[in-house]
């Protein structure tokens, strides 16, 4: 797995690079040797955030957890990592190496194993092209926290989408090759 860093109002000391490579040398199994991980360090005034993106064979992972010391950011992260390789554990399978991932995780529940996606509702929207702004606007008067819109500008679907820290994102859609 590749790793690459990222270090805002911080230098990373390389005792901080090797806790990580070791955390992340777990899922080795799991993930192909081609698969891309991305930590990005944040420090504050009072909090340290890790946020770190895994990217393998055209599936995304992701955790982010901001604490008072980096380590234990990290160590959730690779918490949170986990969990959500449990939780999906099924479904993953499908996709990553056969069997790597029971050697990882522990024994999850029967019915968190069984878990079965349901979709209970259904909604149409209108399709009636508006800009980035109007798409904000209109996210905030519905009281959601993500829109989808189809983007006057681009012509495309793209989400706009409340983010923790108070910002909005836009997701736009590329053909990843």
């Amino acid at each position: 797995m590749k790793i690459t860093y990222t270090a805002r109002k911080v230098n990373l000391r390389d005792n901080f690079k090797d806790r990580v490579e070791k955390k992340l040398k777990k899922f080795d199994k799991i993930f192909s040797d081609d698969a891309q991980a991305f930590v990005v360090v944040t420090v504050d005034k009072s909090s340290q955030t890790v946020e770190i993106t895994i990217k393998d064979n055209q599936m995304v992972y992701r955790a982010e957890k901001t604490m008072p010391e980096m380590n234990d950011a990290l160590d959730k992260c690779i918490d949170v990592l986990g969990r959500q390789l449990r939780k999906n554990k099924a479904k993953l399978e499908k996709r990553l190496r056969q069997g790597s991932l029971e050697e990882l995780v522990a024994p999850v529940e029967e019915e968190a194993a069984e878990e079965e996606y349901t979709v209970v509702r259904t909604k149409q929207i209108p399709v009636k092209p508006i800009t980035v702004e109007e798409a904000i606007l209109q996210m905030n008067m519905v009281g959601h926290k993500f829109y989808m819109f189809t983007n006057a500008d681009s012509g495309e679907v793209n989400v706009v989408y409340a983010r923790e820290d108070g910002a909005y994102g836009l997701l736009q859609p590329t053909v990843d090759e």
